[in-house]
């Protein structure tokens, strides 16, 4: 095996075909690599979960703003700074001990990427698309959370119109900590509905 192949031993069909494709728009000039070299920048060290993680840090801790959040999504995380491509049609939805919500894009991958960044792979798998609509407590399962059997759990289909934000309920034992502590224990998952938010010694809370 010679040294190109060997690099790209790792990739899987559809990354190769991705990679082809973009090689060929460049050689056609379609394409500038250098832009696509500053949006992969952009997604993958100014946009991501952590700008999620700050809207529901901020909502936890300032009962004013999670109201605005629940009114207008859009707004009210735009407040932070956030906005932008696939962020414009905002939804926040609230967990609570009734409810357990979960966000899934039946059709295909949309997702809010002003706030979560860019999709995990399994988010765009077929077998999770089928099985968030059909078993969500198992998905549940397959994450390792466990939600009490009489909690109901809602499965949110996004849309090229709408996009969710799930706001995972605040862990016991928080009272005290800062925005930027409580900004630490809300993972990505949590905000999808597949995780809950972490509690201060760093396990599932």
């Amino acid at each position: 095996m010679d040294d190109h192949d060997h690099d790209h031993s790792h990739l899987s069909e559809m990354e190769v075909r991705v990679r082809a494709l973009q090689s060929l728009l460049e050689a056609k000039g379609h394409v500038d690599p250098g832009a696509i070299d500053e949006l992969i920048t952009l997604y993958e060290n100014e946009v991501g979960p952590q700008n999620g993680a700050r809207v529901v840090a901020r909502a936890w801790a300032d009962p004013a703003y999670a109201e605005r959040l629940f009114t207008d999504a859009t707004a009210a995380i735009a407040e932070l700074g956030f906005t932008g491509r696939q962020g414009e049609h905002m939804v926040a939805l609230k967990n609570t001990p009734e409810v357990h919500n979960m966000v899934v894009c039946t059709l295909c991958s949309c997702y809010p990427w002003s706030v979560l960044g860019v999709p995990p792979v399994w988010y765009k798998s077929a077998p999770y698309r089928a099985k968030a609509v059909a078993d969500p407590r198992g998905v549940l399962d397959d994450f390792g959370v466990s939600i009490p059997a009489d909690t109901k759990i809602r499965v949110w289909d996004s849309t090229a119109e709408v996009r969710y934000l799930v706001v995972p309920m605040r862990p016991d034992g928080t009272d005290g900590l800062s925005e930027e502590e409580l900004a630490a224990l809300v993972t990505r998952d949590s905000m999808i509905g597949t995780g809950v938010a972490l509690a201060p010694a760093g396990e599932p809370a």
